[in-house]
């Protein structure tokens, strides 16, 4: 690349990014206490919350490794989008209850359903930091790895520069911030993907010219929609739907909606506008397949970095913007949910901070600290970042079956007991770590699902009828569920 084009590039980029910081500033003038910084003082409208759900859901791994998979599979592909509209429809059906309660995180969702104890409230937050954390961090490596190709920048330095932009989307306002700058940019997301997929399907000769220089196996129906493999399927189907069950990014999402009765509508459009977008690597993977048929296996991940090299440098500038988009809006995202579960979760409730104090400060300044440690991870452990894929599979095992079986069980009967959450998460923690030391076929996350929701309905079955038996026949039936 020439200084020239280079030069092209950056301007594009700083185009894109003063549009996205300019929202930023704005959004964040309003807000005036720890409310409006963790959950947007609950002021956003329909629209915002659907294109930051969109946002925040499509990241680096879109840009990369998704249009690696549709490279391999082609109509195989939609299952793992379909999946992930499958968690937002699931998410849904509580989605007003969420609203109604007004919960700032997802450990105050479980304090409303079992009685208060700190070792519920660290598990929880345990399991709803590991997910956003593992994204930020991974988020770095993928910007490190992409501009360094695209600029030949030092990877060291650009993780850097990521660390900063992330900051100038947070520091202003938290949530308020974000979610008012990934929906612009999250609107830019589309257009541009749009761009630049029309011009790659170009080169392929559109789809009839894909349908003819792609194998017939991957790209004809229904014969394509059987090309991941039963198992793969499996694997993203638990992977991915109680993965998106227990993110507390969408959660907060929620929880910050202006309007009650709309909350539900949000997740829905939410999830619909994220399986749409996947049309983006859906394509642009089988139009590389199309011109380039080379890439065998796990190699398939080079079809992204590939179709650049076929880029104009006008159009390139496009795609290096849309490149810095994606990845900011998932790691602003991530960094706010991050630092609102340790100021609300860890600095309050369990080390005592007055819950009366505005937390505006003490959140930007666990902001810096949050970004530094994940930014230092990235370019330390680059290549061993991969096993935090698996921080999906150990969330959903400590809070699937907590929340949702806890919620029905609470709808029904009252609050349940902090040990029937404690044994639940406990079992699911243990379950999903010994199915993935063994190396077991079937997806782990499956086995600590299971463990976890057979602990919780055991341990709740025993507690209730202890404490039936402990209780007068003229007691009410529920005296008992306010004890711990």
């Amino acid at each position: 690349m020439t200084t020239g084009e280079l030069s092209l590039v950056i301007v594009c980029c700083l185009v894109v990014l003063s549009i996205g910081a300019s929202v930023s500033f704005l959004a964040g003038r309003h807000v005036t206490s720890g409310e409006g910084w963790h959950v947007a003082g609950r002021s956003l409208p329909l629209w915002v919350v659907v294109l930051t759900q969109f946002a925040t859901a499509t990241g680096g791994g879109v840009l990369v490794a998704h249009v690696g998979n549709a490279y391999n599979v082609g109509w195989a592909y939609w299952f793992y989008p379909g999946c992930v509209l499958v968690g937002f429809l699931l998410l849904s059906l509580i989605g007003g209850w969420l609203r109604r309660e007004e919960f700032t995180t997802v450990p105050e969702i479980l304090r409303r359903i079992y009685v208060e104890h700190p070792l519920v409230t660290v598990l929880a937050a345990l399991g709803a930091i590991v997910v956003p954390f593992g994204w930020l961090a991974t988020q770095y490596v993928a910007f490190a790895s992409l501009f360094s190709e695209l600029t030949g920048a030092s990877p060291v330095v650009l993780t850097g520069v990521m660390g900063l932009i992330t900051l100038i989307f947070v520091l202003p306002g938290g949530l308020r911030s974000v979610a008012w700058s990934d929906a612009i940019m999250g609107a830019m997301m589309l257009v541009l993907s749009v761009v630049v997929v029309s011009y790659t399907l170009s080169l392929a000769g559109g789809w009839s010219g894909i349908r003819s220089a792609v194998p017939q196996e991957i790209v004809s129906l229904p014969e394509g929609l059987a090309a991941a493999g039963a198992m793969t399927v499996l694997l993203w189907m638990f992977a991915i739907i109680p993965g998106t069950l227990t993110n507390q990014m969408y959660y907060q999402r929620v929880f910050a909606t202006r309007d009650i009765a709309k909350a539900r509508l949000g997740l829905v459009l939410g999830g619909v506008v994220v399986f749409l977008g996947s049309a983006y690597p859906f394509l642009l993977g089988l139009t590389t397949r199309a011109l380039n048929d080379s890439f065998v296996g796990d190699d398939s991940e080079q079809a992204a970095g590939w179709i650049l090299t076929q880029l104009p440098i006008g159009l390139l500038a496009v795609f290096a913007a849309f490149l810095l988009i994606t990845i900011a809006t998932t790691t602003s995202s991530a960094l706010q949910s991050v630092v609102t579960n340790v100021v609300q979760d860890v600095t309050i409730r369990v080390l005592g901070r007055s819950p009366e104090r505005d937390t505006r400060s003490l959140s930007r300044i666990i902001s810096v600290a949050v970004m530094i440690l994940a930014a230092l991870l990235a370019i330390a452990y680059p290549a061993a970042l991969a096993w935090l894929v698996a921080t999906y599979a150990y969330s959903a095992s400590l809070l699937a079956a907590p929340i949702f079986l806890g919620y029905i069980l609470y709808r029904r009967r009252g609050r349940l007991r902090a040990v029937t959450a404690s044994i639940s998460m406990l079992g699911g923690l243990l379950g999903c770590a010994t199915a993935h030391i063994l190396d077991t076929t079937v997806p782990y996350a499956i086995f600590g699902i299971g463990t976890s929701a057979a602990c919780l309905l055991l341990t709740h079955a025993m507690t209730a009828q202890r404490a039936s038996r402990a209780i007068s026949p003229d007691t009410p039936s529920r005296i008992n569920q306010e004890a711990p």
